[in-house]
Parts: structure tokens; sequence; C-alpha cells
């Protein structure tokens, strides 16, 4: 009897100690910063409350059920001809069809208030910043102000910033959590995402589309600062000594490198990120294919 006793204590006090073990987990999609990111975080907890309606009571019936109809309760009614109740199945239907309709509208005008391709309305003027993958590391080029980062980016708080985004290689897809949507990145495509910080800060930035061996270390830093210090930051990249001319500097860069640190070129050329769109239509690229590691493998019929 005191076994038993002593077992139950146990799994009393584990149940107790769960919630004290999740308190240490964090999520960057919960910890967001600026519109997007926000906007994100309200629909995520919306969702998964509105999925709790049907969630915690399944699991406080589970439990009750359990200590009700256990072996030793011989109070329990045992109605083994009993198998319809129009009430409970009421219930049953109504409300996941009530919370999937509220769900799907949500979906739908979010959707669309949401598209990373929209947009963000601000007083500031927004900026463009074009940001390249490669293998295994991300490009930034600043096409106002003539110059190009390595694993690290920089703009202004509150400055709604249009990421241009494309593929030197393989697939990739570009990622700032705390500040919202996730964008693809494809060779010879120019996709775009509108992005904005309400705070100053370092946000971690990566890859979450797997491109090969060197995949886990393709992250980068995204710098938020006051427009002073973004001022200063883009002189500290001007007094470089590296420039980044296509095709000869950018064919050194893209070739496959790991932990790449955080570099800076002072000088571009005019197009290079058109430079780099172009090489995948014009030819340039057309006798190459991304291999499965990240790598590129030459075509067959062009070796001959």
């Amino acid at each position: 009897m005191r076994r038993k006793s002593f077992t139950r204590a146990i799994g009393f006090l584990l149940l107790a100690t769960l919630p004290l073990l999740l308190a240490g987990c964090g999520s960057a999609l919960l910890d967001s910063s600026g519109q997007v990111g926000q906007e994100q975080t309200r629909l995520i907890l919306t969702a998964f409350g509105l999925m709790l309606i049907v969630v915690i009571p399944v699991i406080g019936m589970t439990l009750w059920f359990a200590l009700r109809y256990r072996r030793s309760n011989k109070n329990a009614v045992y109605r083994p001809e009993w198998s319809h109740s129009t009430a409970i199945e009421i219930v049953v239907w109504l409300v996941p069809c009530v919370i999937i309709a509220i769900l799907a509208t949500l979906t739908w005008k979010t959707s669309h208030s949401l598209d990373p391709h929209k947009a963000l309305e601000s007083d500031a003027e927004p900026m463009e910043i074009q940001a390249v993958s490669l293998d295994w590391k991300w490009l930034f080029i600043y096409p106002d102000e003539g110059i190009a980062t390595v694993n690290e980016v920089a703009f202004p708080e509150d400055v709604p910033v249009r990421f241009r985004v494309t593929s030197g290689s393989v697939m990739n897809s570009f990622f700032i959590p705390r500040l919202g949507s996730q964008i693809y990145a494809m060779a010879g495509m120019d996709n775009d995402v509108n992005l904005i910080a309400d705070e100053t800060g370092t946000y971690p930035g990566r890859s979450t589309n797997y491109s090969g061996s060197g995949f886990s270390g393709m992250t980068f830093d995204a710098r938020v600062t006051s427009q002073d210090d973004f001022d200063d930051w883009v002189a500290n990249v001007r007094e470089s000594e590296r420039s980044l001319t296509f095709p000869k500097e950018y064919d050194q860069l893209a070739s496959p490198s790991r932990e790449v640190p955080v570099t800076y070129f002072s000088e571009i050329s005019p197009h290079l990120y058109q430079d780099i769109v172009q090489s995948f239509h014009t030819g340039r690229n057309a006798d190459s294919e991304p291999g499965h590691d990240g790598k590129t493998t030459i075509n067959a019929e062009a070796a001959e």
C-alpha cells in the first residue's frame, strides 16, 4: 500500500514539474519584432487558442474517464447498451465546424494582409537590399550605397526594407524568424519579401531549405540600428579594401565554402544583382546543374 502511495506521489510530482521544464523553452516566432512578425505571432496564438477549445476538453475528459471508470471505483454506472446521444453528437460536430470556419476566415484574410510581396505602410522611405544565397553563405548587396557584405545585413529601425532574393546555386530560403515571412531563393528568379523591425538589436537569420553538407553554417546576423548607427556602419563598410566585380571576383566568392566570416566589399559592379539573375538565362550557367550536396556538377554533354 505504501509503495503504491509513493509511486502515485512521484507521478504527481513529475507532472507538477513539467511546466517548470517548459518554462525554459523559447521561440523566435513568438518573440517577434515589427509589423509583419507581430501580426504573424498574433495569428499563431489565435489559431493555437482556437484549437485548444477542442484539445483541452478532450484531454480533461480522457483524464476524468480514466479516474471515474477505474477498476477500484464501485460507484461508476456500467451501461453496455448505451450507444447514442443527440446532444453529444451536436457538440462533437458543431464545435469543430465553427472553429474550422473561423480558422478559414482568418487564413483567407491574413493570406492577403501578410502577403510577403506587399509593400509595408510607413512614414519612412523604404530601402532595398538584395540577398543572394550561395554555397554556403549569404551575399547582401546595397544598390543605393554601392556596397556589399557577406553573412551580415544591417538596416535602420522603423524603416521598411524590400529584400530582393535570388540564388547563385541551389534553392534556399531566406528567413529572419523574429521579423516574419520567409521567402524562397531560386537561381534565375527574382523574388522579394518586405520586412520591418521596430526595435534595435541583432536578429539571427538563416536558410531554412537544406542545400548540402554546409547547410548548418549558412547563417547570418541582421543588425537593426538607429539611422545614425546605420550611416556609421555603411561608412565602415566603405573603408574595406575589397571589391566585388562580376564575374571574376563573384565567381571566387560563389565557390563552395563553409563558416565564412563576415566580409565587407566597398566597391561592386553597377548591376551585380541583375547580372547574377541573368547569368542563368544567358547560357553562362546553362551547362551546369546544382548537385545534391550543394556543389556544381558539369553537364555530361557539355563536357564532351
